[in-house]
């Protein structure tokens, strides 16, 4: 209060960033059992309460907050302790901001739930925090099915190694001759022998004409010694493996079936799409897949984490640094201390390096630049590097409409020698020469 009655007598103001911004704003520290809420000082007798997780107890919060005057909510992004919170605040009409806890640490050596609630509330207050990107609700859904999808296929895959386990312990080598167990032939095989049949050659006989190894070759493999503990878990594992394989068809239907209410709301005189592929071409209106690396499922997944709408980022830089796939920029005394991208648990960077990653092999210009990196950086950069430059191709297919055309290895292997050829050229100008080719002299590719 001095300070601002001496301030009122010379005639000057607080600078605009030390002003009350949000005047009725609260602070929510979220907790598993309870959550301690702070609102401004003179808007109640006890300005900080705390609240239990219980649905009713929230809904005393909600009516509390409203009385107190408050519109606007800032609380951090605990766990999932959050979810309710923020869905029951923003279905009574309160602006909510979620925020990384990374940037509102309190000063240290002060911790506890009163005093975090309040340090929010003051931030808050002046305006000093930003929201985290939470999507539509049409997309949150669809978020929802993919990662329940992702989950049932972790957790498929691991019947897979129960069902090798169980396999090799009979010494049956199937998977040596088997490319995937889980293929039509290996399910042919494993289902015989769980019916009771053990000649190896009867088994190797249910072979696909496309399999590689001969059945002689497969017949050598099913020798082995058929115990019955043994049959009972690869039973197991085979039932639980065909159980979540079921699982994970409900979650495409129920996923196709989201997908359709987007292309509903976009077009809803045309019919509707008939598989994954056409409703999220329809959803984007771009066709991610014709990007090497992307397949429909990586798209279904970058989609269902960032939504189509790109004017949440400024820019492509900024997409890619909420990624987390840009450089770091940690300098101190114009000395750079490190570069390395920030650590961020982002669904969608993962699903970029992975699209990344598949990369090695290929022969586009996204080939050609990963496997130039690789040689320059190492494998891990280069592959984050690689997923940077899908990310900003991603942003500006979704935000400007326009389709990818990969330009080709050969086409990226000259800009890059031209590339080369030029600061070359600079640098023996600056040092007084002159670079001048060799006549009839090959240049490599």
């Amino acid at each position: 209060m001095k300070q601002k009655k001496s301030l009122k007598k010379v005639g000057m103001t607080l600078p605009k960033h030390l002003q009350h911004i949000n005047v009725h704003a609260a602070g929510i520290d979220i907790g598993s059992r309870s959550h301690f809420v702070a609102v401004p000082e003179g808007a109640d007798e006890k300005p900080v309460r705390e609240f239990s997780g219980f649905t009713g107890d929230l809904e005393r919060m909600v009516e509390w907050l409203i009385s107190c005057g408050v519109t606007t909510v800032a609380m951090e992004s605990t766990g999932i302790y959050w979810i309710p919170v923020f869905e029951i605040l923003e279905s009574r009409g309160l602006e909510v901001k979620l925020v990384n806890a990374r940037h509102v640490k309190n000063v240290p050596g002060r911790k506890s739930d009163v005093l975090d609630c309040q340090w929010l509330q003051q931030l808050h207050t002046y305006g000093l925090l930003r929201g985290a990107f939470l999507p539509v609700e049409q997309v949150c859904t669809l978020r929802a099915y993919v990662r329940q999808r992702a989950m049932l296929v972790r957790s498929a895959a691991s019947y897979i190694q129960r069902m090798q386990k169980a396999l090799a312990q009979m010494n049956l080598q199937l998977h040596n001759v088997v490319t995937d167990i889980t293929g039509m032939t290996g399910m042919r095989i494993i289902k015989a022998i769980l019916g009771g049949e053990r000649t190896p050659d009867v088994l190797a006989a249910m072979r696909d004409r496309r399999c590689k190894n001969s059945a002689t070759t497969i017949a050598r493999s099913l020798q082995g010694s058929y115990r019955p503990e043994h049959l009972f878990s690869l039973r197991q594992a085979v039932e639980l493996y065909e159980f979540h394989q079921e699982k994970i068809a409900d979650c495409d239907r129920q996923i196709l079936e989201q997908l359709k209410s987007f292309d509903a709301q976009n077009a809803p005189n045309d019919a509707p799409p008939s598989s994954v592929d056409e409703a999220l071409q329809r959803m984007s209106g771009v066709d991610l897949t014709s990007i090497n690396g992307i397949d429909t499922n990586t798209a279904l997944k970058i989609l269902a984490e960032i939504g189509t709408d790109m004017t949440r980022w400024k820019t492509a830089k900024h997409f890619a640094s909420w990624l987390g796939l840009s450089p770091g920029t940690k300098v101190s005394g114009g000395k750079v201390l490190s570069s390395a991208t920030k650590p961020v648990a982002n669904k969608a960077a993962s699903a970029f390096r992975m699209a990344a990653f598949t990369l090695f092999n290929s022969n586009s210009a996204l080939g050609a630049y990963l496997r130039r990196q690789r040689a320059r950086l190492g494998a891990p950069k280069a592959i984050t590097a690689t997923a940077h430059k899908l990310a900003r191709l991603v942003y500006a297919m979704i935000k400007q409409g326009t389709a990818y055309v990969d330009a080709g290895q050969e086409y990226y292997e000259k800009r890059y020698r031209s590339r080369v050829i030029q600061n070359m050229k600079r640098k023996a100008q600056e040092l007084g020469f002159e670079l001048v080719a060799i006549q009839g002299a090959t240049i490599p590719a």
